[in-house]
């Protein structure tokens, strides 16, 4: 398990050019934003406008702070996303414009090579004590509000907002979640 603190995350522009990420991991280590496998950042919206495109990617977005965003996805009717929302998922390789609710927001945002990888990202409360199974591959605990502390049973972790807890292969593996906290489980496979 590697934990990646909140005051340890990547600042970055956007690809486009038109704000800046947070970066909480990527893979492989170092790697840039052309050449990434998986990649998982925050992001402040200011302004109404196109999403980055990034070729051979899939991507889901999930808000994190203010009123919400609409996507408009290659000519789709526009999807309304809320702090409430479940997290969506799609192609990161077509076009998408973003138009602002009320306000700026902070995003959630996750990516992987569709040729060689799939994820997947779940929103979770944890009121008091909740046990969590994970599968196969790669898993990210983002600890988005409150405070979590991870059992492993030999190992106790406590995160705070903004911290991560990044676990290699833990199939199978059971985890004691305790605290009062807003934390989003991405989970990332092989194909």
């Amino acid at each position: 398990m590697k934990i990646l603190r909140a005051a340890d995350h990547k600042r970055m522009p956007w690809k486009n050019g038109g704000g800046e990420t947070v970066e909480i991991a990527i893979s492989p280590a170092g790697a840039g934003l052309a050449d990434f496998d998986w990649r998982v950042s925050m992001a402040t919206v200011a302004s109404d406008g196109p999403f980055s495109v990034f070729p051979g990617i899939d991507r889901t977005l999930s808000i994190l702070e203010g009123n919400g965003m609409r996507l408009f996805i290659d000519g789709h009717r526009p999807v309304l996303l809320t702090q409430e929302s479940e997290p969506l998922f799609f192609p990161a390789d077509v076009p998408v414009a973003a138009e602002l609710d009320d306000g700026a927001i902070t995003d959630l945002n996750v990516m992987t090579r569709r040729s060689a990888l799939r994820h997947s990202v779940l929103r979770l409360v944890v009121n008091s004590r909740q046990e969590l199974s994970l599968a196969g591959g790669q898993s990210l605990l983002l600890c988005h509000r409150g405070d979590l502390e991870l059992d492993l049973g030999d190992d106790k972790i406590a995160l705070g907002a903004g911290d991560a807890a990044l676990l290699a292969e833990p199939s199978g593996r059971a985890l004691e979640l305790h605290g009062n906290a807003l934390v989003f489980v991405i989970t990332i496979a092989a194909i």
